[in-house]
């Protein structure tokens, strides 16, 4: 049986590569068959997952929550020294330099990821700013928020500091962060469904160990992390409450 390992859209584009050699590893590790499947945006991923077509899923904590509590997956690890924080930014030559200069009547460009567009909400409250005076551009990921911000289609964008610093240099010297969220206890996670239960204990095993062994170093290093931790339930737990309080 071939399983299907999944990324969250929003991993940044200059690593994405590292993840077709973090395939291979994995098929290596496990000795059985998995597929990579990526995709543009969130709604066809989650589509898919509530179809039970992922089984491995490297997360965003919106998505963790979702799998965990309505479909039975287990978080397994958190990629180290990688948590997840919201950047609110405008263009380089806007004169404004904070949120509290920011006034109803701006457009935001932002995605479908809830706890990075709920975290930029919740620091645009200091400029009085909600739902009721602001107007949202969706868009698929944070290359395309950062375009739209640069064409003049919106006025600010909300971005995963992750995505946000793996902007090229030229698009980043284009724009300035007002405000950078600083939660740290909320992370990406990788995420194993009900037909990977049988290679938990092995998975978990190999991935902790990547960072001893030059192989794994080597992929670790495309995907551009340091190494895997380890997430306790209570670890999990919380980060998902945190998560759903935030977004109800």
């Amino acid at each position: 049986m071939t399983l299907n390992l999944s990324v969250s859209p929003d991993f940044p584009p200059a690593h994405l590569s590292g993840w077709f050699i973090f395939n291979t590893w994995l098929q290596r590790q496990l000795g059985t068959g998995v597929h990579l499947e990526l995709y543009d945006g969130f709604e066809e991923q989650r589509k898919d997952i509530r179809n039970g077509k992922i089984d491995l899923i490297y997360a965003n904590p919106y998505d963790a929550s979702m799998l965990v509590r309505e479909l039975g997956f287990k978080v397994l690890v958190r990629p180290r020294n990688r948590a997840d924080e919201t950047v609110i930014a405008v263009r380089q030559d806007d004169e404004r330099n904070s949120v509290e200069d920011l006034e109803s009547g701006i457009t935001i460009a932002t995605t479908a990821d809830p706890d990075v567009h709920t975290m930029g909400m919740i620091m645009l409250e200091s400029a009085d700013l909600d739902k009721n005076n602001v107007t949202f551009r969706e868009y698929d990921n944070y290359v395309l928020v950062a375009k739209a911000l640069l064409n003049g289609q919106a006025d600010v964008g909300f971005f995963l500091k992750a995505g946000y610093d793996e902007l090229s240099d030229l698009v980043r010297s284009k724009t300035k962060s007002l405000v950078n969220s600083q939660i740290s206890v909320v992370h990406h996670t990788l995420v194993v469904g009900p037909r990977m239960q049988e290679h938990v204990e092995l998975l978990t095993e190999r991935l902790l160990g990547m960072e001893e062994d030059p192989k794994g170093r080597e992929v670790l290093k495309s995907m551009g992390l340091d190494g895997w931790d380890l997430m306790e339930e209570e670890q999990t737990e919380f980060m998902i409450d945190l998560i759903d309080t935030l977004i109800d």
